[in-house]
């Protein structure tokens, strides 16, 4: 019999063999190699140190909004499949489409404009690839590293002292 635990990152209750890792000693499971990816690229943003609290305990949400433009417009067939794999990642809020433009609205937390990315060349959609278009991407990518980055609690190495 499996025993379920908590995906740090959404939540969920997962069984405890599911894209399970070890992490300080301390072992994880996840509902999808996403989360997983996701706790791996910022631990600290979920699990927190000693008397410190992560913002995903916090119960924290980094809700982003971006628009990404496709080479050609989608068949109804395309744009209804894109539609339903965004929707089943996690932190997806919503997808609006239109033409070759999609605006998707997501959690920081939980997905990454990467990994969206990703997911949408995996199923074959093209983004437009024009170097300002692809500057723009890599922007957004690093601006997300960034913030991320700096929401992670990290352990204070300094010892602050009153001088009398």
């Amino acid at each position: 019999m499996a025993i379920l635990v908590t995906d740090p990152v959404c939540g969920m209750q997962v069984e405890s063999d599911r894209y399970e890792i070890e992490h300080l000693q301390i072992h994880y499971a996840f509902c999808s190699k996403q989360c997983q990816e996701r706790f791996l690229a910022n631990p600290h943003l979920y699990i927190g140190l000693p008397e410190q609290s992560a913002p995903k305990q916090e119960g924290k949400e980094i809700v982003k909004r971006r628009r990404l433009r496709l080479v050609q417009p989608l068949s109804p067939k395309e744009a209804d499949r894109l539609f339903g794999e965004l929707q089943a990642m996690m932190g997806i809020k919503a997808v609006v489409m239109d033409g070759t433009r999609i605006e998707i609205t997501y959690d920081l937390l939980q997905a990454t404009s990467e990994q969206i990315e990703a997911k949408m060349a995996e199923i074959g959609v093209q983004l437009g690839e024009n170097w300002a278009e692809r500057l723009r991407r890599a922007f957004v990518h690093y601006e997300e590293e960034c913030e991320v980055g700096n929401l992670e609690v990290h352990e204070n190495k300094y010892i602050h002292r009153h001088l009398e």
